[in-house]
């Protein structure tokens, strides 16, 4: 017999409308009733009526992560099969699994009627892909499950959801699951404290991002210098690891900004070694110069090989010229696009690894890293679609922030791992 929230029993007794929604905060019980009860009685309630089924996330990856997989594991491959060409067998019936990101991806099935549609972070869609959905929920039995945290006040989502439309709304806070642990809820709180975040994530409240994105570490840098070393030297004690360089390219009124990162194996400590940022019109031959400099500043005064550089994606000739230039100075090391994550997952793994201690830096070799920490801002205008912007209008240092991300954005995966055990202890 399975426990359920005060909150969560209330949702099987109120959420009988068309639209029905739990927005709030993260890790407060929003969708682990969705698997467990939710999903499986709204698909058998309409098994065999005219009509898809459409589980829907931000992609197809992140339904199979956050929807299926937990349903496999709790009710066997048997009921929740695998996804196999946007198609997935679940409890019977065949439904759809697709991903937002892609308008294309959900117009394979546009002239159809939905007879039921789970959406997983829905404020996180394109605005397009929710409106295809509200025209094909068009049955008398049709109805739609949403999960999401906030965002901002103007976000599309929160205009429909301030409408007239037959919609019921449950919100939670933090506090609302009462299976959570006190130190689990504690940690999350510190961690977000003293953020916009907190609003959304603890208190579960539409709310405009604002002032400095990472407060934490502007309130005092200095707690978050690098100051081991090996015993006896001026070598600095450093963890096994990934020592990695990224590289943003930008133009006169911006700058080429270099940084380099050691990632520890275990993913627990990231220490930025250096970072450096060159203004000016810089012609190429000059530009490889600067940075085999700074290759080779890494490389001696850590003694250590560089694993990987990941310079900006989009400047696929000067990647290539910085590869060139390292196999002539006998520099042994892969030199790739960066992989360009979207800036706002970048900016959440940033803040939490501040939060959580695993973020230091080389105090005399950081300087220009450290200024760009303490002084990026969310622009007061968010974008259209109502999602957060980092404010870049050369009053801050875009390009250094850029470039450290590009270093440690391949291991975002596995960091955020790390983070959500700490969250637990």
């Amino acid at each position: 017999m399975l426990k359920w929230t005060d909150k969560q029993r209330e949702y099987q007794q109120k959420a009988t409308h068309r639209w029905n929604f739990k927005i709030g905060a993260v890790r407060s019980g929003k969708t682990f009733q969705d698997k467990e009860d939710i999903i499986p009685r709204r698909i058998r309630k309409r098994a065999g009526k005219d009509g898809l089924v459409v589980i829907i996330g931000v992609t197809e990856a992140t339904v199979e992560r956050n929807v299926l997989r937990p349903m496999r594991d709790k009710f066997g491959p048997e009921l929740v099969g695998n996804i196999s060409k946007n198609k997935v067998m679940l409890f019977g019936e065949e439904c759809y699994a697709l991903g937002a990101e892609k308008i294309s991806q959900v117009s394979k099935i546009q002239g159809a009627s939905f007879k039921y549609v789970y959406g997983d972070e829905v404020a996180k869609w394109k605005k397009e892909v929710f409106d295809m959905v509200k025209s094909r929920l068009d049955q008398d039995y049709s109805i739609f499950d949403g999960t999401c945290n906030p965002e901002q006040k103007n976000h599309w989502l929160k205009e429909f959801l301030d409408s007239d439309a037959d919609i019921y709304i449950q919100h939670y806070t933090i506090d609302d699951n009462t299976f959570l642990s006190k130190s689990f809820i504690e940690n999350l709180k510190k961690e977000y404290q003293g953020t916009v975040l907190y609003n959304r994530y603890i208190l579960g409240l539409w709310c405009n991002a604002e002032g400095l994105i990472y407060k934490t570490f502007a309130d005092n840098p200095k707690k978050y210098i690098w100051t081991k070393k090996k015993v006896n030297s001026d070598i600095y004690d450093l963890p096994e690891g990934y020592t990695v360089i990224g590289i943003d390219y930008g133009g006169t009124k911006s700058g080429q900004a270099f940084v380099a990162t050691r990632i520890s194996y275990d993913f627990s400590k990231i220490i930025v070694l250096a970072s450096e940022k060159h203004m000016g019109d810089i012609d190429p031959d000059k530009l490889k110069e600067l940075e085999i400099q700074f290759i080779l500043k890494i490389m001696y005064k850590y003694k250590t090989e560089i694993d990987c550089i990941f310079p900006d994606s989009e400047e696929t000739v000067l990647i290539r010229g910085l590869r060139n230039a390292c196999e002539q100075k006998g520099i042994y090391t892969t030199v790739r696009g960066s992989y360009k994550e979207p800036i706002n997952d970048r900016i959440d793994c940033e803040r939490t690894i501040i939060s959580y201690g695993m973020f230091f830096y080389i105090e005399e070799e950081c300087e220009t890293l450290v200024e760009a920490l303490e002084s990026a801002l969310w622009s007061d205008k968010p974008k259209q679609d109502g999602k957060d912007e980092r404010l870049d209008d050369f009053t801050t240092d875009i390009d250094t922030l850029d470039a450290f991300e590009y270093s440690f954005e391949r291991y975002i995966t596995q960091i955020n791992d790390v983070v959500e055990m700490r969250r637990e202890i």
